[in-house]
């Protein structure tokens, strides 16, 4: 039998958090709330059993991650079946800053970008994300050190273009 008043509270208690990490993970709002959506269906599916978890928003933060990197799969294969139609690019995001942003944020691998997520919109400690991930905290800092520094790289190029 589901426990619906859990599930709502797991719900009110998780859902801005996990709609940040999924907007930082593709970059468009629209898609990240389709995500989420996603995600809390399937917890609903399943809360007879995943109401015994112990962290039930370190499940949601995994689907979310596999969702968006199913997606980030079809829009590669489908870019790439439009380059060989010859056919046009994406229409120009407006808000620049943003876009400057998920540009970088895109340019990291996924375990610091998930890191990052992880660590400065769900203000996880680094122990967490080393145990959720399964990997020595050493490992997590160095994914977060060098987020940082590509950030920090990829957001200056990106200024010193725009100066020129």
């Amino acid at each position: 039998m589901r426990d619906t008043e859990s599930f709502d509270e797991c719900y009110q208690a998780t859902s801005h958090r996990l709609l940040g990490y999924a907007y930082a993970l593709t970059g468009n709002w629209a898609q990240a709330q389709d995500l989420v959506q996603e995600a809390y269906m399937r917890a609903w599916r399943q809360w007879g059993r995943l109401s015994e978890y112990d962290d039930v928003e370190a499940w949601l933060r995994l689907v979310v991650s596999r969702l968006a990197t199913d997606v980030w799969r079809r829009l590669q294969r489908w870019r790439a079946a439009m380059r060989l139609l010859g056919t046009g690019g994406d229409a120009p995001p407006a808000d620049e800053s943003a876009v400057l942003l998920q540009q970088a944020l895109r340019g990291l691998p996924r375990v610091q970008r998930q890191a990052l997520a992880m660590h400065y919109l769900f203000d996880m400690p680094v122990a967490r994300i080393a145990l959720d991930a399964g990997v020595p905290v050493g490992t997590v800092k160095s994914w977060l050190s060098r987020g940082r520094a590509g950030l920090a790289a990829a957001l200056q190029a990106k200024d010193g273009d725009r100066d020129e």
